[in-house]
Formats: structure tokens, C-alpha cells, sequence
């Protein structure tokens, strides 16, 4: 146990920098009430701990060179949650995007959004256009954040939208392949998923970029997000220099 400490007290940015980086994270951000419960705060306080560490972690990745990071902030099934803290959800964002725009722009970061955004509150439906837009031509990193987001939704709407050009005549069947379904996704113009982080104990991946996610690395953490910071992530990314990213084919290691 001494011996696993030391090493990760060892690991450093250079360190991880020489070796292989994923062009795209995505982190499902889990945690974040447990957090809090463990201290004696309400559950929002822990929403609110996390959205902080959301714009840390984004900044980290910007500055280490990845090309984009995904988060999951609010699922499609997470609207079952108590109303007072939906509704702190849907504020949460509109109070981040505010706070932290000037630093998006000084880190040259564009922000996405992803997921149903008609079914946001009209405030945040405003914000999200006025964020995107605003960053619209930062080329640094892109934080992708999903918003109402559920994969199995999304795949469904990209079906719909393949079937409607089917159609419509506009392509036939047999022209239907990965690069079209892909390019009807949401998160179509992003880098392929390398790495998939999941923190606070849970290892199952919550409807969460099922299909981008076909051959990314996984890795689970105890840790729970508004704990999880730049030595654990950098853990994570040692972590992913150790695989042996095969895509279905014979290892080159021996």
C-alpha cells in the first residue's frame, strides 16, 4: 500500500505529457450528493462543488492538450430527482455560464451543449444559445456538457433522422454506414471517445454516449467528482497510457 502511494504521488504533468493523450474525455460526474451528505451539506451544496470542478477540470485539459471533453451533467432520467433540487439543477448552469464565460474565452475553450435543450427551462434555453455562441470560435478545446441528455434518445433521433433522408430519397439503405450515423449524433465534429471516467464507485455507464464509447477505455473511481482533482486525473491518464488499444486487433505488445 506505501509502495502505491508513493507512486502516485510521483505522477506529474510532464510525466504524463510524454506519453499517448486521449483527444477525448468524457466523465460521467457522479457523486456529487454523496459528497455532500458525507459532510453534513445539502445536496446542492455538493451540485455546486461539482460545477467548480467542472471548470478546473476543463482548463486542466485545455492546458495538457486535449481536444475535448464531454461531462454528463443532467440526464434524460434524472428529472425523477426531488423537484427543489431539479429546479436547483436548471439554475446551476445559468450562474456557471455567467461566472465563467470571461475564462472561457482567456483559455480559448468552445462550449457545446448537447441533449433535448426544448425541454430546458426558457432561461437556460437562453443561456446555452448565448454561450455557444459567444464561443463559438475558440479552437483550444471543445467542453462538451449534456444537458437533458439520454443516449438511447439520441441514437433514436439519429435513426429518425436517417429514416426521414431514406424517405425523402435523399439516400438509399445501402449508403447508410458508421460515418453517417455518426455524423447525425449529437456530438458529431467531435474527436472519437478515448476514455470514459466515471467517479465515485459506480461502474456501470447510465445511458451515457453509448455508441461513441464502442472501443474508449473505461475507468472507475472511488473518488466522487468534486473530490476528484489533478492527481487523480492524471492517475486516470496513466492509467490509460498502460492499454493496450488493440480496435479489434492482434497485439503489438508482447
Amino acid at each position: 500500500m506505501f509502495f502505491k502511494k508513493k507512486i502516485k504521488a510521483l505522477i506529474n504533468r510532464e510525466e504524463v505529457m510524454k506519453g499517448q493523450l486521449p483527444k477525448h474525455v468524457a466523465i460521467i460526474l457522479d457523486g456529487n450528493g454523496r459528497w455532500a451528505k458525507s459532510r453534513g451539506l445539502p445536496r446542492t451544496a455538493g451540485h455546486q462543488e461539482g460545477s467548480v470542478n467542472v471548470k478546473a477540470m476543463s482548463i486542466l485539459c485545455a492546458d495538457l492538450g486535449i481536444k475535448a471533453l464531454t461531462v454528463y451533467a443532467f440526464s434524460t432520467e434524472n428529472w425523477k430527482r426531488p423537484v427543489e433540487e431539479v429546479k436547483f439543477l436548471m439554475k446551476l448552469p445559468i450562474r456557471f455560464f455567467d461566472e465563467w464565460a470571461p475564462e472561457l474565452m482567456e483559455n480559448n475553450i468552445r462550449m457545446k451543449i448537447i441533449g433535448n435543450e426544448g425541454e430546458l427551462p426558457l432561461e437556460l434555453q437562453e443561456k446555452v444559445r448565448e454561450i455557444q455562441e459567444l464561443t463559438k470560435n475558440n479552437t483550444k478545446m471543445v467542453l462538451t456538457i449534456a444537458l437533458n441528455y439520454g443516449s438511447q434518445d439520441e441514437i433514436k433521433q439519429a435513426m429518425q433522422a436517417i429514416g426521414s433522408d431514406v424517405a425523402n430519397g435523399a439516400i438509399a439503405p445501402d449508403e447508410i454506414d458508421e460515418k453517417l450515423i455518426e455524423s447525425k449524433l449529437m456530438t458529431a465534429g467531435l474527436p472519437p471517445l478515448d476514455l470514459l471516467i466515471r467517479t465515485s464507485g459506480e461502474e456501470r455507464i447510465s445511458n451515457f454516449l453509448l455508441w461513441q464509447m464502442a472501443y474508449a477505455e473505461l475507468y472507475f473511481t472511488r473518488t466522487p467528482w468534486p473530490d476528484f482533482k489533478e492527481p487523480q486525473f492524471l492517475e486516470a491518464l496513466v492509467q490509460y497510457q498502460s492499454r493496450n488499444r488493440r480496435f479489434g486487433g492482434l497485439s503489438e505488445k508482447k
